[in-house]
C-alpha cells in the first residue's frame, strides 16, 4: 500500500473487497429485514407486497450506503466506511399510521411522510450538531432505552401472537355465534315481536384461541433464542457478529421439517425484477405526522453524529463540521429515496461501526462494495420471498434478541450518567420512561384529545425524546459543552 494513501481511501483487490462487502452485508441483513415485515404486516399488505417491501428495503439501503461511503458531490457523503440501514426508531409512529390505514391508502400516508421528513432532514443537517448540547447522556440514554422497550413488543407477538386479529388470546364461542345468529334471523321474520338487534352488537371472545401462545410455536422462539446465545458465547469474530442471523438460520430449517415453512411464495417469486417507485400509488401529506418523523429524525441524526465520531477515531480520518453536515444530510437523502422507493427512514447502522473495529479494514470501498452487493440483493424477489415465507416464531426469537440489545445501550449510556451528586438525573429518567410507557401500557389514553394531535402523542419514543429534553433543561440547563452528548452517542454505537 502507498503511504500516500490513507487507510479509509485505500482500494483493496477486488476478491477481498468482495469478501469483506458480503461479511458487513450479513452483519446487517437481520436488522435490515426486520422492519419492512413489522410495517408490512401492520398495513395489512399480502405477502407479494410483503416481498416487495423487503426488496425494496435492500435496494434503497445499497443505494443510500454506496452515495454516503462513495460521496456525491459536495453535499452529500462522509466518505467513511459507513453500512445506511432501516432506523428502529421510528417504528412506533410507522406502526400506528400502518394500524389507523392499513392498505395501499396507509402506505401512500407512510411514505409520503417519510418523503416529507427525508427533505426537512436534508434542509436542517448543517444546524444538527448545535442540538447536541440538549442531547447529554441522560437523554440519549434514556431516549435509547425507551425505543428498546417499545419495540419489545413486537419481538413478543411474533412468539405468542397479536393481541387482536386471528392470533388474539381468546376467541368468540362458536355456540354464541350460533346463537346471535338466531336471535338476528327471528328479529327480521315478518310479524316478530322482538325488537331489532342493536347496531354494532358483538360478542365478547371468551374461550381460549388455540392459535394464541401455541406451544409448538414458543419452542421453536425458544430454539433460535438459545441458537443466538449458544453461538454468542462460542463462536469467535466474525462468526459472533452474526449470531442473530444464524440464530434465524436454525430458525428456519427446524420450522421447515416440523412442516410450518413452506416455500410456495419462493417457487412463484421470479428471479429478478425492477423495484419501481411509488408502487402503492402517489404518497399522501399529513402535518402532524410529519412533524412525528421529523422529531424521529432529529434524534437519528443525533446518534449518527456519534457514529460518525467513532468511525473518525477509527479510520484517523478527522472530520469537520461540512463533513458532518453532508453525513447528516445523506441520512436525509436515504430517508428520501426510502419513501420514493417504498421503504423507510434510513441512518447509519451501528451494527457495522463494531465491525470495522473487530476486522481493523478501515477502507470505505468495502461499504461501497457492500451497497452494490445490496443492490443486487434488493432486484433479486426469490430472496425477499424467502424471507417473507419466515414463521413469526422464528422471528420472535431474535427479536427478543435485537430489540433487547437496544434496551440494554440505553441503560449502559446511562451507566455513565452522574446519580451520585446529581439528584435531578434520576428524575429526569424516571419521568421520562413513565411517559414513554403510557402508550404502551394505555394505548387508548388518547381517545378524547383532539385526533390531530394523535399522532405526536401516540408514541412513547416521543413522550420520552421531549419529556427528556425538556427536564433536562429544567433540572441541569442546556450545557454548551457538546463533547459529553457526542461521547455518549458514540459510546452507543461502538
Amino acid at each position: 500500500m502507498s503511504h500516500s494513501v490513507a487507510p479509509v481511501d485505500e482500494v483493496l483487490p477486488l476478491g477481498k473487497l468482495t469478501a469483506l462487502g458480503l461479511q458487513h452485508v450479513l452483519v446487517m441483513y437481520a436488522g435490515a429485514v426486520a422492519v419492512p415485515l413489522i410495517i408490512g404486516r401492520a398495513l395489512n399488505l399480502d405477502a407479494h407486497e410483503v416481498s416487495l417491501l423487503i426488496a425494496a428495503d435492500l435496494f434503497a439501503c445499497g443505494i443510500a450506503t454506496i452515495i454516503q461511503s462513495l460521496g456525491a458531490t459536495q453535499w452529500f457523503g462522509i466518505k467513511l466506511p459507513v453500512i445506511m440501514g432501516v432506523s428502529f426508531a421510528p417504528v412506533g409512529p410507522m406502526i400506528h399510521i400502518a394500524q389507523g390505514n392499513p392498505g395501499h391508502e396507509g402506505a401512500q400516508l407512510l411514505f409520503g411522510t417519510i418523503i416529507a421528513a427525508g427533505i426537512i432532514t436534508m434542509i436542517i443537517a448543517p444546524w444538527i450538531s448545535r442540538l447536541l448540547r440538549f442531547f447529554p447522556p441522560v437523554v440519549t440514554g434514556t431516549i435509547i432505552a425507551i425505543i428498546g422497550i417499545t419495540l419489545m413488543r413486537v419481538g413478543i407477538n411474533w412468539i405468542f401472537g397479536n393481541p387482536f386479529g386471528p392470533t388474539a388470546p381468546s376467541v368468540v364461542d362458536p355456540n354464541y355465534v350460533e346463537w346471535l345468529k338466531n336471535i338476528q334471523a327471528a328479529t327480521g321474520a315478518p310479524g316478530s315481536p322482538l325488537p331489532a338487534v342493536p347496531k354494532g352488537l358483538s360478542i365478547v371472545p371468551t374461550i381460549p384461541n388455540p392459535k394464541y401462545a401455541n406451544l409448538a410455536g414458543v419452542g421453536v422462539a425458544a430454539v433460535v433464542l438459545l441458537s443466538i446465545l449458544v453461538i454468542a458465547k462460542f463462536a469467535k469474530g466474525f462468526m459472533a457478529n452474526i449470531a442473530v442471523l444464524l440464530g434465524i438460520v436454525v430458525g428456519a430449517v427446524v420450522t421447515t421439517a416440523m412442516g410450518i415453512m413452506n416455500f410456495d411464495k419462493v417457487a412463484k417469486a421470479s428471479w429478478l425484477d425492477v423495484v419501481l417507485p411509488f408502487h402503492f400509488g402517489m404518497p399522501k401529506f399529513d402535518f402532524w405526522m410529519i412533524l412525528t418523523m421529523t422529531l424521529v429524525m432529529i434524534v437519528i441524526l443525533i446518534e449518527s453524529t456519534g457514529m460518525f465520531l467513532a468511525l473518525s477515531d477509527m479510520t484517523g480520518k478527522k472530520i469537520g463540521q461540512k463533513d458532518l453536515a453532508r453525513g447528516l444530510r445523506t441520512d436525509g437523502l436515504g430517508t428520501l429515496i426510502g419513501g420514493i422507493f417504498n421503504t423507510f427512514p434510513y441512518s447509519s447502522f451501528s451494527q457495522n461501526v463494531g465491525l470495522v473495529a473487530v476486522t481493523g479494514v478501515r477502507s470505505r470501498f468495502v461499504c461501497v462494495t457492500s451497497g452494490v452487493i445490496l443492490v443486487i440483493l434488493g432486484l433479486l424477489p426469490k430472496l425477499a420471498a424467502l424471507v417473507e415465507s419466515l414463521p413469526t416464531v422464528v422471528l420472535g426469537g431474535a427479536g427478543i434478541v435485537m430489540f433487547g440489545m437496544v434496551t440494554a445501550t440505553g441503560i449502559r449510556i446511562l451507566g455513565g450518567v452522574d446519580f451520585k451528586d446529581n439528584r435531578h438525573n434520576a428524575m429526569i429518567v424516571a419521568i421520562s420512561i413513565g411517559m414513554g410507557m403510557i402508550p404502551v401500557v394505555a394505548p387508548r389514553f388518547m381517545q378524547w384529545t383532539p385526533t390531530a394531535i394523535h399522532p405526536l402523542i401516540e408514541s412513547g419514543i416521543l413522550l420520552t425524546s421531549l419529556s427528556a429534553v425538556l427536564l433536562n433543561l429544567f433540572f441541569n440547563g442546556a450545557s454548551h459543552d457538546a463533547k459529553a452528548a457526542a461521547e455518549a452517542a458514540k459510546h452507543a454505537e461502538v
